[in-house]
């Protein structure tokens, strides 16, 4: 039996739907990483990032959240996460999640150039990595362990919620 040609508009609607959000990992000196805490939300902090919008890269995704959440213009840096996590309880789809580095600002910097947008953002800090665990929801803080030991290495990693996964046997 052969295959059903579909129009392509038909084909692309069957395919599976999944979302993609994007952020910068902005730090100081001493590997402190600037950490936002949403307005909409009391359960965790987050980095600079946000979803994609339509015809929107990864990229400019984190070029434009840092723009509008910090009143900051930066062009993003090197890849150093992506991150899978899959569909949830609660009907989320599947979300692809790029992590890129924003490169160097110290306390004087984010101080004088950061305007958060109060919509969306309560508050910003520089938080250390012994910090993470207690301000970030468990996928998050490991997406940031991963971020810094990339940066520190000079690599990119692929995570599935956070983890690095493992390779199946043959």
């Amino acid at each position: 039996m052969s295959p059903t040609k579909l129009p392509a508009d038909d084909y692309y609607a069957s395919l599976p739907k999944h979302i993609a959000g994007a952020g910068a990992i902005i730090r100081d000196a001493a590997d402190r990483i600037l950490v936002v805490k949403p307005s909409y939300r009391d359960d965790t902090w987050e980095i600079p990032g946000g979803g994609l919008d339509a015809g929107e890269d990864p990229l400019q995704a984190a070029r434009r959240e840092v723009r509008e959440e910090l009143g900051i213009d930066l062009a993003p840096g090197r890849l150093l996460v992506v991150d899978w996590v899959p569909e949830q309880a609660d009907g989320r789809p599947p979300l692809v999640n790029y992590l890129f580095d924003g490169g160097l600002m110290s306390q004087d910097e984010c101080e004088n150039r950061i305007h958060l947008d109060s919509d969306e953002l309560a508050e910003w800090r520089l938080a250390t990595s012994v910090e993470w665990d207690a301000l970030f929801a468990p996928h998050l803080a490991r997406r940031l362990h991963a971020s810094s030991r990339a940066l520190a290495e000079g690599s990119a990693v692929y995570l599935q919620r956070g983890f690095a996964p493992t390779r199946p046997e043959n």
